[in-house]
This record gives C-alpha cells, sequence and structure tokens, in this order.
C-alpha cells in the first residue's frame, strides 16, 4: 500500500529511531517495503537497514536522482518520504490512512500530505530547530523537507518526481505548492 524512501549519508545513527518508528505501520500492513537510497556512507549505514529488513540502494548520484530511482523502483501506489530522524508520532497510521482513503476517493485530486510540527505542548524540551519551525508553520510559511512528504505515485510522476540537484527535497514541496500540500493531523518530531 505504501513505499517509504529515506535518503541517507552518513546516517547509521538518526536511521534507527526513524525506521523503529515505521514498524507499526509495517505491521498495520500500511508500510510494504522501506527503501533506504544511500549517498555513500561509510558508517553502519548499510548494516541498520539490513537489520531492519530494507531494500538498500547506494549511488553517489545527487540527491534527487537517488529519490527519484529509489520511488521508482516501488510498486506501491503511495509513496512516503523521510529524512533519517524524523519520527512519526502516534497516530501517524490513522492519519495517513485516513488521508489516502479521502485522496483514492477524489480520483485525480492532486493532493500531498506532510506531518505537522510538533504542538507547543509537545515540545516540553524543545530543540531550536522544533521551535523554528513551529513558528514558520504558525505564520503561514510552506512544508518542508523535514516534515516528511506522503503522495500518490501517479501524482509523484505527473509533476515529475524530485528535481535534480542537492536541494531536491525542498524542489519538490516548491513544485507542489502550498495548495496542494495538507498538513497530516499526526506530528513528526526529530530524534534526540
Amino acid at each position: 500500500m505504501l513505499s517509504v524512501v529515506i535518503a541517507t549519508h552518513e546516517s547509521e545513527r538518526p536511521l534507527v529511531p526513524t525506521l523503529a518508528a515505521l514498524v507499526p505501520g509495517a505491521m498495520a500492513g500500511l508500510v510494504t517495503e522501506v527503501v533506504v537510497a544511500d549517498g555513500g556512507s561509510t558508517d553502519a549505514t548499510e548494516e541498520v537497514a539490513d537489520i531492519a529488513g530494507c531494500r538498500f540502494v547506494a549511488s553517489n548520484d545527487a540527491l534527487g536522482d537517488r529519490l527519484k530511482r529509489a520511488a521508482s523502483s516501488t510498486r506501491t501506489p503511495w509513496l512516503m518520504f523521510l529524512r533519517p530522524g524524523c519520527v512519526p508520532e502516534p497516530g501517524w497510521i490513522a492519519a495517513c490512512e485516513s488521508f489516502m482513503e479521502r485522496t483514492s476517493r477524489l480520483d485525480g485530486a492532486d493532493r500531498a500530505a506532510v506531518f505537522r510540527p510538533p504542538a507547543a505542548a509537545d515540545l516540553l524540551r524543545p530543540g531550536l530547530s522544533e521551535l523554528l519551525a513551529l513558528l514558520r508553520v504558525m505564520a503561514g510559511g510552506g512544508a518542508r523537507p523535514e516534515q516528511g512528504l506522503l503522495i500518490a505515485r501517479r501524482f509523484y510522476d505527473a509533476v515529475g518526481g524530485h528535481p535534480a540537484g542537492a536541494n531536491a527535497e525542498a524542489g519538490l514541496l516548491r513544485k507542489l505548492g502550498r495548495r496542494r500540500v495538507s498538513m497530516l493531523p499526526a506530528s513528526a518530531r526529530a530524534a534526540d
């Protein structure tokens, strides 16, 4: 139903909590595969991916090319792009399923979704990046790559996928535009 693509580079430590947060989604039947698109790591990123049962694809290509190639290698109708260290909070499975169902019912509806940043009450010990993300969203700023991206494969293909280059994640969000990106009712936090 859903393939998760995670671009990594020397991401051994932040990858662990991200993969752990995806386990309930796999057990619920939502996440059918995880593809780790690595950019030439020399740490234990490949071993972490292997232990977790992920498909590991290594390449020295630019980020956009790696993400696009990893997405095209999957066969599910939905894609989720996460950064290593992005940890979806409880409730993410129901939020994703609801969004996917609503979007699928509106045949041809071109929508994508991102996780909401942690709410002010969630930030008991906030990091500077979490506070800045919350302030940016409250001020009407657009989605950021740190919030992940849930998108139907047909919509991803229709917009041409990730653009080439190192800033491909932000480039795809700009291509989608604010009006076509919804915020899921579930949050995602940065791993400590």
